[in-house]
């Protein structure tokens, strides 16, 4: 999920310096929600991992 939150970063990147500013702040705004649910799945992963190691 990481992989499609950095490509669409790159698109947003690229379609900002080639002017499409509409494509650029969907992009980036697609981005964005994606980093925030990896961030979330990390998380959450790490919290279940250390609950089944504690048991």
């Amino acid at each position: 999920m990481l992989q499609y939150a950095l490509l669409f970063l790159v698109i947003a990147l690229v379609a900002g310096v080639l002017g499409f500013g509409g494509i650029a702040g969907a992009a980036s705004g697609i981005a964005q929600i994606l980093f925030f649910l990896f961030l979330a799945f990390l998380v959450v992963s790490l919290i279940i991992g250390l609950f089944r190691r504690a048991s």
